[in-house]
């Protein structure tokens, strides 16, 4: 086993197109992992391998990948930072160790920028950024550093200064040694050294002196020291720089141009340099089986601990396990599941390589492998020694914001809904529910575009189209006020003929559900007919009278009625309730319900007239404002689901991303008169 101090486990993250995949694929050819420099744009890249991120251009999973580094050995997460995928971005920001945080510097800070630093935070996870593509038309690397001070719950520090800009953007400067450097022009990576221009002497000044102080406030021995001595010695920026990043206090910036494989080198140096091993994070903590709170310390002869985050369906291999291990040594041909309390058997154990799995005997702290075809587990487990027993906290996922209802052409149902099921395993945002009232099916997920994307592999992988459409909404009838009213059903045609005959009394119960009375008094209708009556009037409610629409808070009364010694029959009187109940139902005022939801969404102060205004436009009422730790205005309001089902496209055009929301069912409430007419009209056409 490599020594802990030398191991890395970097998640990759940035908003969409700023050149995430590229920079991972360049720090693997720059490494000497990967021997062809793959192009996200003509599909060659080793990270994105699946034929819908090849077709749309864009990381829909976390790919996995390692290299070896000036003997250091880095296992790699890149994420998609797309906002329809941002959930796989979310958990592998839990299991890392460090995050390389990437900011073009042609679009700057954008709406992910923001909710992948608020995941940094979230996670204190120490992070160094990366401002990429400098070497575009219109890149700006002053203007990105000022939009990265005002706009991340960050403080920057910068490591490396550009020397030149945009096509000229030629080498960069290591603003800690006041060394030059020039990228080498041949692909590899590399840089040369090279003297300083002098024309940046003062930016270079400038900026290590920043450097210095920033690094000096994260130590009290350290800022004495810049105080007595007005710099700080190599020894101590070093030292200072890698406690400072540690702690979250500071957060270095690098530079490159990844397409070029410009500034690779120096920033596999800066992560070996600065950013954590597992041995400097802090011992994973969970549940032994009594309950009590136990630690695992990262280190290769504590007892073995792990925890799944993901799960895959892998063409050759079949049903992959990954899985980052936290403390001990895994070797051998098992494992114990204590979240699912039964031992696992598993044929050969993996480090993941994009596409490819490499063989391992054995795995320590910060490793991220995989397994074959476990039968128990799933994502979120964990995995441990048998003989110390540990559970750890479930992963956060992000929630759903979004439902479409989700057929199958005829006959393919089955096959369909088992597909669908495989697939939870590997997304833990997907929601898959029946609508009671509708009878719809409904899958569930974080926008369109992650709910199309899931089609398109269940087609792919198992060969069934899944058609989606917006849900039903499933409206309710109730009545406003009371009437009381006879239902008699008489029928004669020769032979025993049919009689039953009721009286009702019909009236609001405001919420309380349906409650029937049954005050018959001398006998009028015999005992054993009454509860037919009562189901008369049940499958009369279920069934609508206005629109088809199930009927709800309504209390009959039973008060009187008639029968026949030959005549009256069970059937007889449930037909006679259900006559009644419809009369009764229109004489006392009909009224169409419709679903409100409860929102809450959080805005930046810019975008709250804007929300605030379209909330009214859909017939929300807002129901209160307040503010979260993170400076977003939060507002809450109750909307109608009917005007909600594609907010989350809506949202993001109003925001430009920055917003977000959760909602969930609140009540129901009446629709008003002029919309109720036209869905009644729909309902009766259909």
């Amino acid at each position: 086993m490599q020594d802990i101090s030398k191991t890395r486990n970097i998640a990759i993250i940035g908003h969409g197109s700023c050149g995430k995949t590229s920079l991972a694929e360049a720090m693997l050819f720059t490494a000497g992992k990967i021997k062809r420099l793959g192009k996200v744009d003509d599909g060659t890249a080793a990270l994105d391998f699946e034929e819908e991120e090849t077709q749309r251009n864009v990381s829909i999973n976390t790919s996995f990948h390692n290299y070896t580094w000036k003997k250091h050995n880095v296992f790699l997460l890149d994420t998609p930072g797309d906002d329809n995928f941002l959930n796989e971005t979310y958990i592998a920001t839990q299991v890392a160790d460090a995050a390389v945080f990437i900011i073009g510097a042609v679009l700057g800070v954008k709406g992910q920028t923001i909710k992948f630093a608020d995941f940094i935070v979230d996670q204190n996870l120490p992070s160094l950024i990366m401002i990429n593509k400098l070497d575009r038309e219109r890149a700006d690397f002053g203007r990105t550093l000022d939009q990265i001070s005002e706009s991340l719950p960050l403080k920057p520090v910068v490591l490396h200064l550009p020397i030149g800009e945009e096509e000229n953007f030629r080498g960069l400067v290591d603003i800690a040694t006041g060394k030059g450097y020039i990228f080498d022009k041949d692909g590899s990576g590399g840089v040369t050294e090279t003297d300083v221009p002098e024309e940046m002497a003062d930016d270079i000044a400038y900026y290590r002196e920043s450097l210095m102080e920033s690094v000096a406030e994260t130590d009290d021995d350290l800022i004495e020291h810049f105080l007595e001595e007005g710099e700080l010695s190599p020894d101590d920026l070093q030292k200072g720089l890698k406690n400072g990043v540690a702690s979250g206090a500071i957060v270095p910036v690098c530079i490159g141009a990844a397409t070029q494989n410009y500034g690779t080198a120096p920033l596999l140096d800066t992560i070996n340099s600065i950013l954590p091993s597992p041995a400097d994070r802090p011992s994973a903590m969970g549940l032994d089986m009594s309950g009590e709170l136990v630690e695992r310390k990262p280190d290769t002869e504590e007892k073995f601990s792990a925890q799944v985050f993901k799960t895959m369906a892998d063409p050759y291999a079949g049903r992959l396990t990954i899985f980052r291990i936290y403390s001990g040594t895994l070797s051998g041909d098992s494992f114990y599941n204590s979240s699912k309390e039964t031992d696992e058997r598993f044929g050969q154990l993996f480090i993941p390589e994009g596409k490819e799995q490499k063989a391992v005997e054995s795995a320590g702290p910060g490793m991220i492998v995989a397994v074959a075809k476990l039968k128990e587990t799933t994502t979120g487990d964990t995995l441990c020694d048998k003989s110390a027993p540990i559970v750890f906290d479930d992963l956060d996922v992000i929630d759903p914001v979004i439902s479409y209802a989700v057929t199958a052409s005829k006959g393919d149902e089955e096959k369909l809904f088992s597909s669908i099921t495989r697939m939870l395993d590997e997304d833990l945002t997907l929601r898959l529910s029946r609508e009671p009232q509708t009878g719809e099916v409904l899958i569930s997920g974080v926008g369109q575009v992650h709910l199309e994307v899931v089609g398109a592999r269940i087609k792919r992988k198992f060969g069934v189209e899944m058609d989606l459409s917006l849900p039903k909404i499933p409206y309710k009838e109730t009545i406003r006020g009371t009437a009381t009213v006879q239902g008699k059903h008489k029928k004669q045609s020769g032979g025993r003929g049919q009689f039953g005959d009721c009286t009702i009394e019909i009236s609001p119960t405001r919420g309380k559900g349906f409650e029937f009375e049954d005050n018959i008094v001398g006998g009028v209708i015999p005992q054993q007919y009454r509860p037919a009556v009562e189901k008369g009037i049940i499958e009369a409610m279920e069934k609508g009278v206005m629109a088809g629409y199930p009927m709800v808070d309504i209390k009959v009364k039973l008060i009187d009625g008639s029968y026949h010694t030959v005549d009256s029959s069970e059937m007889a009187f449930k037909i006679a309730g259900s006559l009644a109940f419809k009369k009764g139902a229109q004489e006392a005022g009909l009224v169409l319900l419709e679903p409100y939801m409860d929102m809450t969404i959080m805005v930046g102060k810019d975008h709250v007239g804007d929300v605030m205004g379209d909330l009214n436009s859909r017939r929300g009422k807002v129901m209160g404002m307040d503010s979260d730790d993170q400076g977003r205005e939060v507002i809450n309001a109750q909307v109608p689901q009917s005007e909600v089902l594609a907010y989350a496209a809506d949202l993001t055009a109003m925001t430009g991303g920055l917003g977000k929301f959760k909602i969930a069912f609140s009540h129901y409430e009446e629709v008003p008169s002029q919309l109720a007419d036209k869905i009644v009209a729909k309902a009766q056409a259909e």
